[in-house]
């Protein structure tokens, strides 16, 4: 790191940065809401006339040091939709999150070449399908072209004029080199932030920026090293402002990138940047961007080796993605090859294609958990065979996946005319993509999953097998939380199968994905897509878990579930390769929307000498075993419970949290507990 990106990174972590911000004054509220609430305009002119006064307000800040400009100074801005008028919409329209267009990656590299006026150009070489969308956009092209020219004449009077005119052409005309790719990318992140179009992703970094890498090295105009520099300058600049992308916490603001993988064409797409890119990372230390690593079984241990010394550090990431599985699991569902060759990272981990996509990969969470719960509770009795209650299994689910599935129809988003522009050929149809896309599917999170696999393989052993427990003692102790038999609660925590060690748990957590896949074939959602199960939990493993009762594994009322696609709480007795192989079976080549295997490395590995190879080598044994997915957590339970009672001595201390890293103590404690009763494993 040098001593330039050393200054600009001590002065984000001291959070000088944040003197700039300023709250919108009463005066401007009375002018804003007014305007952007007047039901007499549509949703398109009110989303428009948002963005416009959005930037209008944004004062240009030139922070010390960095040659990226562009941070955000209002720390927030009404939206649209008045919580009122969010009821009213409720009664007709099913609303996801806040109603509006997010998780999608744009065509970073298209964009950047073209400039705003290559993008009116190809609006205006249209079918124009829509004027009010084409309109909109127009206006909004002029809108963040006054934006940069601002920040340009905040150069000029800085002294920097030159600097100045350039960031107002690359704006207009696009960018050539490094820098300029950074600097307009990093107006049009900015832009896109300011519509609320949330969970913006930085798409397949090491691929967009190949180009204007390899112009800078072949003119001369950077080395390897000051290539690193500007790549370490961009990287900060997604720290200025991510605190106040809130969603559940400070760091889930779904700035991810990814990095190596299969190009479209077949080719393996890891180049000189996508070690650079994990190198700036692991110097870095900060939550964002997030680092997702696409790999394979043919990828070298040494790229495993790169990725595992970040894990080193206790960022949480890289995330590694497997082609081996995802590539044929979106062909399965219907992708075309190419794009799905060429897919990314969404928020999270849900897999989504570039460009052409208008997917919501995260519109529900199917409690796996749950459902196994209930069957077991209200079918059991009944059963003589371990076949007849997984044929209720199998049924419920199915039922569960098809109310689903009615309760999303009649989807209300709103327009996003400033996305729709950056995305594949939106212009050239003159329409938002609010209205649909090449692929319109929606993603179901399968919740709880280790749960369920672990209460049936209970009640196969000891109900139906060994016969040592009645259906009645375990209903019982089901019903009343094993209030009156702690010792059969005991038995089913610490005795009973669990997947990740016992093969009868394995079996029936591959079988369970394969029903849960089942369950979703054939639905159609009203947009004329399909519904993709996966293995994540998002903060529904706190959510279900709350509001679940007892369960046949020997879980408590209300205990939280295991995030994603992980092993139980309890789980005892396993080492992490016994665990990783009980989590990769063939269903997943069914169920691959995303939910990584989430595994907690004891932070006292790493100081064997040893231990990157030996780290890198589980992961790659993972990805050769036919696992999805898999993120790794570098903890020490002790120094989170320490952090817990002293917040203020571990300012810096970060954590995988479900498909996100950020700063322990800034969690929600339901969010700290959970990280903390994972199982940590030794290599």
């Amino acid at each position: 790191m040098t001593e330039r990106i050393e200054r600009v990174k001590r002065y984000l972590e001291e959070r000088r940065h944040r003197a700039f911000r300023r709250e919108l004054t009463a005066e401007e509220l009375d002018e804003i809401l007014p305007a952007i609430r007047d039901r007499s305009l549509s949703w398109m002119r009110r989303h428009t006339l948002r963005l416009k006064l959005f930037l209008e307000r944004e004062t240009p800040v030139l922070l010390p040091d960095t040659h990226i400009y562009g941070m955000r100074t209002i720390v927030s801005f009404p939206d649209i939709i008045s919580a009122e008028e969010m009821a009213e919409l409720k009664e007709k329209y099913y609303v996801h999150e806040k109603g509006k267009v997010t998780n999608l990656s744009w065509d970073v590299l298209t964009v950047l070449r073209d400039g705003l006026e290559g993008r009116r150009k190809k609006l205006m070489d249209g079918r124009q399908e829509d004027g009010e969308f084409v309109d909109c956009v127009l206006e909004i092209i002029d809108a963040v072209e006054r934006f940069a020219d601002r920040y340009a004449q905040a150069l000029e009077g800085s002294g920097q004029a030159q600097e100045g005119e350039k960031l107002s052409r690359i704006v207009r005309r696009g960018a050539v080199t490094m820098e300029e790719a950074f600097q307009l990318f990093r107006i049009l992140h900015f832009t896109l932030w300011c519509t609320d179009c949330y969970h913006n992703t930085l798409g397949r970094f090491d691929q967009w920026l190949l180009p204007f890498y390899r112009h800078d090295l072949e003119t001369g105009i950077v080395t390897k090293e000051s290539a690193l520099e500007m790549i370490e300058d961009f990287f900060l600049s997604f720290n200025w402002d991510s605190d106040l992308y809130y969603s559940l916490a400070w760091g889930d603001n779904g700035q991810s990138l990814v990095i190596g993988g299969m190009l479209p064409d077949g080719s393996d797409g890891t180049n000189e940047l996508t070690e650079m890119t994990l190198t700036a990372a692991r110097e870095l230390r900060q939550i964002d961007p997030k680092i997702n690593l696409r790999v394979s079984k043919a990828t070298p241990i040494e790229l495993f080796e790169t990725g595992t010394e970040l894990t080193k550090i206790g960022l949480g990431f890289p995330q590694y993605s497997n082609d081996d599985v995802v590539i044929p699991c979106l062909e399965h569902w219907g992708y075309e090859t190419a794009d799905a060759r060429d897919y990314c990272i969404a928020a999270c981990w849900e897999f989504i294609v570039p460009n052409v996509a208008m997917d919501i990969p995260n519109i529900g969470g199917l409690p796996i958990a749950e459902v196994v719960r209930e069957t077991i509770a209200e079918h059991l009795e009944e059963c003589e065979t371990m076949d007849e209650l997984t044929q209720f299994v199998r049924q419920a689910l199915r039922k569960k996946a098809e109310e689903m599935a009615e309760q999303v129809k009649n989807l209300f988003l709103e327009p996003a005319p400033f996305l729709s522009m950056l995305m594949g050929d939106y212009l050239e149809r003159g329409s938002d993509i609010s209205r649909g896309a090449k692929y319109n599917n929606y993603g179901f999170h399968g919740t709880g999953l280790s749960c369920g696999a672990d209460q049936l393989a209970a009640v196969e052993r000891y109900v139906f097998g060994e016969r040592s427990i009645t259906k009645k003692q375990l209903l019982t102790g089901m019903e009343n939380d094993f209030e009156t038999d702690k010792k059969l609660q005991w038995i089913l925590r610490n005795k009973a199968p669990k997947m990740g060690r016992d093969e009868s748990a394995n079996e029936m957590g591959a079988a369970l994905l394969d029903w849960f896949a089942q369950a979703l074939e054939g639905l159609r959602n009203d947009r004329g897509g399909i519904f993709r199960g996966g293995t994540g939990t998002a903060m529904y493993y706190v959510w279900h878990g709350e509001h679940l009762p007892a369960t046949a594994d020997g879980r408590g009322a209300g205990e939280y579930l295991p995030a994603n696609f992980s092993p139980s709480l309890f789980l005892t007795g396993a080492g992490p390769l016994s665990v990783l192989l009980g989590f990769s079976p063939e269903s997943l080549l069914r169920t691959s929307n995303g939910g990584p295997m989430t595994l907690e490395i004891h932070d006292q590995v790493f100081k064997e000498k040893e231990s990157i190879r030996k780290v890198a080598e589980l992961v790659r044994a993972y990805i050769a075993a036919g696992g999805h997915q898999l993120q790794l957590n570098a903890v020490n339970s002790e120094k989170l419970r320490a952090a817990q009672e002293e917040p203020e001595k571990y300012q810096d201390l970060i954590v995988r949290v479900w498909g996100w890293s950020g700063h322990f103590v800034e969690l929600d404690k339901c969010y700290q507990d959970q990280v903390v009763k994972r199982v940590e494993f030794g290599i």
